[in-house]
């Protein structure tokens, strides 16, 4: 496997999923809704909220893409598919031991995905092309590290996911929008 980027590729990238907009406020909300649950009806609850609603992202987002008018697919010889692939087993992988995490130390749920998602956020700013990324990746893990070194409670760790994916949304969402693809 030849792994070579391109400004085309990622031009393609952009075009395609809105910038990544769309996935992004459909993570946000999740987060939120796994946020409202822990706080309502508890933890357990909360964490399959997070990981359920978290595996139902990018159908979410593609359906919402298409709404907007993306296509919400690349070429398939665009090796940047291959980068988003690589890192979605990374992800799977996070979020497996981020569910062991909180089967010995429910706490340590939240912030552990933060740091998952926000690692695969550092991904996305090669595939996009977008520094955007780096500083929402960046944000989301020093926001997982203040909720565990600081013991934020479950509810207002993924509250703070939430909301930094919602925030970042906006702002990627008006960029997308500004900007000649």
């Amino acid at each position: 496997m030849k792994l070579s980027l391109s400004e085309d590729q990622q031009k393609e990238m952009r075009h395609a999923y809105f910038d990544g907009a769309p996935g992004i406020l459909v993570s946000g909300l999740v987060w939120i809704a796994a946020a409202l649950v822990c706080h309502l009806l508890g933890m357990r609850l909360s964490v399959w909220t997070l990981l359920i609603g978290g595996a139902l992202i990018y159908p979410i987002s593609v359906i919402v893409t298409k709404a907007i008018g993306r296509p919400a697919r690349t070429g398939k010889a665009n090796a940047l598919n291959q980068l988003v692939m690589a890192s979605t087993i990374w992800l799977i992988l996070g979020c497996a031991m981020a569910y062991g995490l909180f089967l010995l130390a429910p706490a340590l749920f939240f912030p552990a995905m933060m740091a998952t998602i926000g690692s695969r956020y550092l991904i996305f700013a090669s595939a996009y092309g977008r520094p955007v990324f780096w500083t929402m990746g960046v944000s989301l893990i020093a926001g997982g590290s203040c909720a565990f070194f600081l013991a934020f409670p479950p509810a207002v760790a993924a509250g703070l996911g939430g909301l930094i994916e919602v925030v970042f949304a906006f702002f990627v969402f008006l960029k997308a929008s500004t900007a000649a693809h």
